[in-house]
């Protein structure tokens, strides 16, 4: 047997022994109090946020704002274990600030509108609009409402965010506000901050609904940046977007964090409608000394209205008529022990030098216009993704280290390592959204410390016919990148199944099979027993690495409902001769029955 044979069959082996005795059993049968311990080679989350009702009391005084009454007043008149209660329906427009008080778990300041919780949705179910007294939005998946009142408060930000945490701020729990901007004032906003240089702790965001407006640029909801101990659970995030050539903002996000000198993390991020032009969540990509750990992301519908897309009819631009800058569902830039589970992710395509893809895992030491590189310590590490599904994009997931930056040129971050990436379905992965088509890149820019330890099981991907399962890269001399296991999988190969990013003859993938492109950018690798359906011609089963199977098209996997990798049910059927065929005794592909059950209430 030869070196890389031998080596070849280790890896697999002990990235089956990973999978037999890690990965858990699906999210839907599990509690709210999300895990410990390791996914493969992730370290999950070592604890999340207690966020219930039960676990924030109140006990105290409860203030009345009415309409027209001044709400900073009665914010400051506020001590621990108050409830703060706005009248439901009237409008509060300034930038309110949150005091420092000393608080504690026994004590928290409930802010919330004075409408009956029976008039709002159960503690643990999603609020939409329908709350604040509109039916539907337009170009947004439907939401149930028979009975559209408007039972929240406004808070409109206005010269600055809507609500400003003051430095030390501790035990809020905010409920049942539309918190939002004025309309037709030039300026991005950001709804929710923490005053410049300040940090606050233990905030609790629920059953609210945070938006901008239809062509305002409004460029974030809740900047995390300087916060401990958050949750962000069972709300709607919508218009988010920075306009086009004309706007004030480049990239907006419904959540984002990461940057700063505080050690951020210990957030939850569960059950929310989450809708921006840029990402909807994004932690780094600033100026950072510390990483943010310990973040869950669970149960969240990503989504991004085909009316932002030039072209779509009908359509809806910035108030120029530009189009609003699409990025990404969710990247990551500088994060630590974060588990992604339970989501749906929905319709995002390329443009404005992004090709679209959903996920980006991409440790940045950002790289300032001045030549400056600011956060040398980013990492991005142990990462789970879990139970999701991808629906209408222009590429699945990104793994790269990158030194990109404003055309001069970045540093190296300190690490991109520990991903496992399972029971995830890939579904209409395509070009005509303008991107790659890829299900998977995977590429390093440094040239010390390359991207590793990536673990991909059970997927079920249908990339473009003209894009592939994985496009590599890693510029030559830069040291190779290890230990890549991929398995247990059913993909459709594209064209071009393993293929270059570009770069010529310095890449380490621009030419060969795909056994040999592997090869040639992994120094350890495992692709093995995967389902390659419809694989092309010039690339025979004997191009690819041995151990795999092969179907000649959809028709040979047996799926319930195929549908072309475009909505189908993915599940198999008895016949199928992929049933069991897991080097776990599970059927090949992701775990469809356990998809279903855990993103039944998410849409």
């Amino acid at each position: 047997m030869s070196r890389h044979s031998l080596f070849f069959a280790i890896v697999l082996a002990v990235s089956i022994s990973l999978f037999i005795t890690c990965i858990p059993l699906p999210m839907a049968a599990q509690g709210s109090g999300g895990s410990t311990g390791y996914d493969g080679p992730a370290q999950l989350p070592n604890v999340t946020v207690v966020s219930s009702v039960a676990a924030t009391p109140a006990p105290g005084a409860t203030i009345t704002i009415a309409a027209g009454d001044d709400l900073q007043s009665g914010l400051d008149r506020a001590h621990c274990g108050d409830t703060v209660q706005l009248q439901a329906g009237a409008t509060f427009t300034g930038s309110f600030r949150l005091p420092a008080l000393s608080c504690d778990d026994g004590h928290w300041i409930v802010i919330r509108t004075s409408a009956p919780d029976s008039a709002l949705p159960p503690e643990g179910q999603r609020l939409t609009p329908c709350y604040a007294g509109v039916a539907s939005l337009p170009g947004r998946p439907a939401y149930a409402c028979d009975h559209p009142q408007n039972v929240l408060a406004q808070l409109v930000g206005a010269p600055a965010s809507a609500l400003i945490l003051r430095s030390g701020a501790n035990h809020y729990r905010l409920v049942g506000l539309e918190i939002t901007r004025p309309a037709g004032i030039k300026g991005a906003r950001i709804l929710i901050d923490v005053e410049k240089g300040g940090t606050a702790d233990h905030i609790v965001l629920d059953r609210s609904w945070l938006h901008g407006t239809i062509q305002d640029d409004t460029k974030g909801g809740f900047q995390l940046s300087g916060t401990h101990y958050v949750a962000i659970v069972d709300s709607y995030f919508s218009d988010f977007h920075c306009t086009s050539k004309t706007g004030s903002c480049t990239e907006a996000h419904a959540v984002s964090g990461g940057t700063g000198d505080f050690a951020d993390g210990l957030y939850k991020i569960e059950d929310n409608f989450l809708e921006s032009s840029g990402q909807a969540i994004l932690f780094g990509g600033g100026a950072a000394t510390t990483t943010p750990a310990d973040i869950t992301i669970r149960f969240n519908h990503f989504f991004k209205p085909w009316l932002w897309m030039r072209g779509s009819t009908p359509y809806q631009g910035g108030d120029s008529d530009n189009p609003f800058i699409v990025r990404h569902h969710l990247e990551l830039k500088n994060a630590v022990r974060v588990l992604i589970e339970n989501n749906l992710m929905e319709n995002v395509w390329g443009g404005f030098n992004e090709t679209g893809d959903a996920i980006l895992l991409t440790p940045k030491n950002q790289h300032t216009k001045s030549g400056t590189n600011v956060c040398p310590l980013c990492a991005v590490t142990d990462v789970t993704i879990r139970y999701t599904h991808v629906f209408h994009a222009s590429g699945g997931i990104v793994i790269a280290t990158d030194i990109s930056g404003n055309g001069h040129g970045g540093g190296e971050a300190a690490a991109g390592t520990r991903f496992s990436i399972h029971d995830v379905v890939l579904d209409d992965i395509n070009r005509k959204y303008l991107g790659g088509g890829n299900l998977f890149v995977i590429t390093n820019s440094w040239s010390a410390n390359p991207v590793n330890t990536i673990t991909i099981d059970h997927i079920t991907g249908f990339p473009d016919s003209d894009g592939g399962i994985v496009s590599l890269g890693d510029r030559i001399p830069n040291p190779a990148m290890y230990g890549l296991v991929f398995t247990n999988s059913i993909v459709t190969t594209g064209r071009y199944p393993v293929r270059s990013v570009g770069g010529g003859v310095v890449n380490c993938a621009h030419s060969g099979t795909p056994a040999q492109r592997l090869a040639a950018c992994f120094t350890t690798y495992a692709f093995s027993n995967n389902a390659l359906v419809a694989a092309p011609s010039h690339y025979p089963p004997s191009s690819f690495p041995p151990g795999n199977l092969f179907a000649v098209n959809e028709n040979g996997v047996a799926f319930i409902q195929c549908e072309d990798g475009n909505g189908g049910d993915y599940e198999l059927l008895p016949e199928s001769p992929f049933k069991n065929k897991g080097t776990d005794g599970r059927d090949l592909g992701a775990d469809i029955v356990g998809i279903k059950q855990a993103l039944a209430n998410v849409e």
